[in-house]
C-alpha cells in the first residue's frame, strides 16, 4: 500500500466510486457524536460501505461512532459522502490517518466539507444539547496535517457564507471558537480556563486538524458543534463519555433536522 497520503486518498476515492457507481460527490459530512441521524434526513442512502474495506480506513474505536461510509442522493440531485468513520488524534494512528477521510472526500470531488462534533461548552448559557456554529479554531495538538513547506492561509477557514445560511434556518444559532485538545482524557479545569483566556468557547478532541486539511485541499468548510456538557470546572459534576452519548441521543433528532435543512441550502 502506498505511503503517500494523497495517493492513498485517491485510491480510497477510486474504490468508493467503483463500489457505488458514483464518480463524483458534491459535499462530504463527518458526523460526530450526536449527529449520526442527519444521514437519514439528507436524502436517500444509495450505498453503504464498511469503512475498513476502503483503503486507508479502519473500524471506529469510540462508542457512539458508526463504521460506515455512505453515498447519499439529496432531493435536489446532489451527492453527499457521509463519513461515519472518524479517526481521532488520540488513537495514536498519526495525523495522516486523522485527515484521511477529508482527503478522500476531496479526491472524490467534494467541494464542501461539513464537520460536526460533540464538545464541552465554556458558556454556561449553552445547555447540553445546544448546537453552536464554529467561527474559528485553536489547534492545541501541536501538530499539523500539512508536511514540509506547505503554507496555507487559514484566515477565513470556516465559511461565513454557510454560517449565514445556517442562521437563515435557525436565527437563534450562536457562534464560537473551538479548541482541539489531544485527548483522550478530558481537560482539567485549569486547561479549560486557559482555553477560555486564549479565546475558546468550545473544547473537544477533533475537527481542527480535519479543517486544516480540507482548506489545503481547496474545500469550503462548515463546522458545527453540539454542546454535550459544560466543560470541566464549569460543570458542577464530573465529566463522562456516557454523558456525551446521552446528550447526543437526547438532541439527536432536533440537530439532525437542523443539519439536513442547512445541507439543503448549500
Amino acid at each position: 500500500m502506498t505511503t503517500d497520503p494523497f495517493e492513498l486518498a485517491s485510491a480510497a476515492a477510486s474504490y468508493i466510486a467503483k463500489q457505488t457507481g458514483v464518480q463524483n460527490h458534491d459535499v462530504a459530512l463527518v458526523l460526530g457524536s450526536g449527529w449520526g441521524g442527519a444521514a437519514e434526513l439528507i436524502g436517500e442512502t444509495t450505498h453503504t460501505l464498511n469503512a475498513w474495506s476502503i483503503p486507508g480506513f479502519s473500524a471506529p474505536t469510540v462508542e457512539g461512532h458508526v463504521g460506515t461510509i455512505r453515498s447519499v442522493l439529496t432531493p435536489d440531485g446532489k451527492r453527499a459522502l457521509v463519513l461515519g468513520a472518524r479517526t481521532h488524534f488520540y488513537e495514536g494512528k498519526g495525523v495522516r490517518a486523522v485527515v484521511h477521510g477529508v482527503r478522500t472526500a476531496a479526491a472524490a470531488g467534494a467541494k464542501t466539507l461539513v464537520l460536526t462534533n460533540g464538545c464541552g461548552g465554556l458558556n454556561p448559557d449553552w445547555k447540553p444539547g445546544t448546537p453552536v456554529l464554529i467561527s474559528d479554531h485553536i489547534n492545541l495538538t501541536a501538530r499539523s496535517p500539512l508536511e514540509g513547506a506547505t503554507f496555507v492561509d487559514l484566515t477565513d477557514l470556516y465559511s461565513s457564507r454557510i454560517r449565514a445560511l445556517a442562521k437563515e434556518v435557525d436565527p437563534s444559532l450562536d457562534e464560537g471558537v473551538y479548541a482541539q485538545f489531544t485527548g483522550p482524557h478530558y481537560e482539567t479545569p485549569a486547561e479549560v480556563q486557559y482555553a477560555k483566556r486564549i479565546g475558546a468557547d468550545l473544547v473537544g478532541m477533533s475537527t481542527a486538524l480535519e479543517a486544516i486539511a480540507a482548506r489545503h485541499a481547496g474545500m469550503e468548510v462548515f463546522g458545527i458543534s453540539l454542546v454535550t456538557n459544560l466543560a470541566a470546572g464549569i460543570s458542577p459534576v464530573p465529566l463522562s463519555h456516557q454523558e456525551v452519548i446521552e446528550a447526543g441521543q437526547a438532541a439527536g433528532a432536533r440537530i439532525s433536522r437542523l443539519l439536513a435543512d442547512i445541507i439543503a441550502k448549500l
